[in-house]
């Protein structure tokens, strides 16, 4: 070797070395919060530098290694973070019940993470008081709030409707809302109604766990508060009311009920369809009938609202529908509707009803597996409910006992499942975040966060509903399609997917925060809002998103402060709490 070679040699040497040496620390990112004995269990790790082959340890609380294995990877993802290298600590065989920090050893020296709990259905029984905590003080029921919610001026006219109670939307809004987002047909989300079934879900579906936590009179005592609000909301024509409106002003005389278009615009047209929260309220109505409690109202009246509800949208909700079509959102919400009705009735009416609304979701699947909004080829991606067309489906199965009506729906769901796992993983994904189809322009694309340019256009906020909305519908659909002994029910890889997305949640992401407040290590800052409202423990924060600035959401961002725009990322909201909860209750039901 002549001279020049070995001092290239050798500066290559001493340039790798410093690098070695001046390198960031290592990460490690972990769910602060808690992980089920029985469920999937990871942490992601990341480097600037390429390790190999090195190990983890889990560290009890007295010190002592308890778990050791291998790290899986390197993983890169650029468009997040340029040159940096993540792997991948799977421990979801250890099952010993405890408190422990996951443990890495680089060049000699130990890193650890934060703190987190190995329990028995322990992200329930962590949870669950404070998600029931935080939506008691979401109510819509200070003095002030229950004076003028007794005459609210319905927009455009003299008239007024009774609308006390509810929750407050978010810790920055003390609106109420049904649906927002109808003028844009395909981005309904599904609101104050959502949490309502969500709820008496919960009631009908771990009844022993809430009753061991003390929160089966709590939980129900709040559903029936929800469910009183809806039965107010429903007008004497038989359509609910949409939007009860703040206009962000501290008057509270301000609120009118309206419908709503881009950046506040309100208009009269807030009448309910199916996809506008018209659904999901005769569907939290019907089911709520079921527990045979009272509220304000008898459980015969919520039933009976139900039933006129349905007769009503029946016949006018394309009038509703603010392009006058229907979409998969009226489809799965009218299913949701038609199915508890055929629940709490057992009519063949509402039977035949579910049957139509199941098969107008069956053809609405696309060969890739993906959903389809439209007669147009528009696939359905959705920020909060990408999880509810076959939470619907599911629910429609367990009343469904003709076996020819079964395995089409069980299809619909097998596909879908496979679209998600199958999209989530055919890129570098290291902390597993669910991956989704969208059109932008012309061209159909997969990214991990909804496209900024999109039909409302100006929305698009952090995605932690959609993430356990999707979460729920992997464990629920999964037990039917890919069932499995032990664990959650489902074969692994959807336990996982279901793991992947709490955890995000929980604090295995990016920036290593907790979206849940006053849970883990890192939290959002804390956002007043009017009348005492605000952040509460246990509300989930919207989250992360794409790159501000980039249409198709490509990239990443999450920022605190943004000149009043920080709301996209750091405002807490009612369907992230809901979609949590059901995908904990979910995880926690008996097998």
């Amino acid at each position: 070797m002549n001279r020049s070679s070995k001092l290239k040699t050798s500066l290559t040497c001493f340039l790798t070395l410093l690098a070695f040496i001046t390198q960031a620390a290592p990460i490690i990112y972990i769910n602060q919060v808690a992980f089920d004995v029985r469920g999937a269990k990871s942490a992601v790790i990341r480097n600037d530098i390429k390790l190999s082959g090195l190990s983890f340890k889990l560290i009890n609380s007295s010190g002592k290694s308890v778990f050791t294995g291998t790290l899986k990877g390197p993983e890169q993802i650029n468009d997040w973070v340029k040159n940096a290298f993540f792997y991948q600590a799977d421990f979801s065989s250890f099952k010993l019940i405890g408190k422990y920090k996951l443990s890495i050893s680089v060049n000699g020296k130990p890193y650890l993470s934060d703190d987190f709990e190995v329990n028995e259905n322990a992200l329930a029984v962590n949870t669950l008081p404070s998600i029931i905590s935080y939506y008691n003080k979401q109510r819509a029921n200070t003095p002030t709030e229950l004076d003028v919610d007794k005459a609210v001026i319905l927009y455009g006219s003299n008239k007024t409707a009774d609308v006390r109670g509810g929750w407050c939307d978010a810790s920055g809004d003390v609106s109420k809302y049904f649906s927002h987002l109808a003028y844009a047909n395909y981005l309904s989300p599904q609101q104050i109604p959502l949490v309502t079934w969500s709820m008496v879900n919960a009631v009908q579906t771990i009844p022993g766990l809430l009753h061991q936590l003390h929160a089966d009179d709590s939980m129900t005592t709040e559903a029936l508060w929800g469910a009183d609000y809806i039965m107010r909301s429903l007008s004497k024509e038989g359509y609910f009311y949409m939007t009860v409106f703040s206009y962000f002003s501290k008057d509270p005389k301000a609120r009118r009920i309206v419908g709503l278009r881009a950046n506040s615009v309100t208009t009269d047209e807030y009448q309910c369809a199916f996809r506008e929260g018209g659904g999901m309220g005769i569907a939290a109505l019907a089911r709520i009938s079921t527990l045979k409690k009272d509220g304000d109202y008898k459980s015969t009246e919520y039933l009976t609202a139900a039933k006129r509800a349905y007769a009503h949208l029946l016949i006018n909700n394309t009038k509703y529908d603010d392009d006058g079509k229907e979409n998969i959102i009226d489809d799965y919400c009218a299913l949701m509707a038609a199915t508890e009705l055929w629940i709490a009735t057992d009519s063949s009416f509402y039977q035949d009803e579910a049957r139509n609304r199941a098969k107008n979701i069956e053809k609405r699947m696309s060969p890739a597996g993906y959903f389809i909004s439209n007669d147009q080829g528009r696939p359905f991606w959705h920020a909060s409910d990408a999880g509810l067309p076959v939470i619907a489906l599911c629910r429609y199965l367990s009343k469904e006992k003709v076996q020819k009506e079964k395995t089409a729906a069980l299809g619909v769901i097998k596909k879908t499942l496979d679209y998600n796992l199958r999209v989530t993983n055919e890129v570098s994904n290291p902390f597993g975040y669910a991956r989704q189809t969208f059109r932008l322009g012309n061209q159909i694309k997969d990214g991990f966060f909804i496209p900024h340019e999109n039909e409302t256009g100006w929305w698009w906020q952090g995605e932690n509903a959609r993430l356990g909305s999707l979460a729920t519908a992997a464990i629920v659909g999964g037990r039917l399609v890919y069932p499995q002994k032990g664990g959650w029910g489902v074969k692994k890889d959807l336990a996982v997917y279901a793991s992947d997305q709490l955890s995000w949640i929980l604090g295995c992401n990016p920036y290593s925060m907790c979206f849940m407040y006053q849970f883990g290590k890192n939290n959002v800052p804390y956002m007043s809002s009017s009348f005492g409202h605000g952040s509460g423990k246990g509300g989930i924060s919207n989250g992360i998103t794409g790159k501000e600035g980039n249409p198709d959401g490509s990239g990443i961002d999450f920022k605190t402060e943004d000149k009043g725009n920080e709301w996209r990322w750091t405002e807490q909201w009612l369907p992230h709490a809901a979609w949590f909860l059901q995908a904990i209750t979910a995880m926690a039901q008996p097998q």
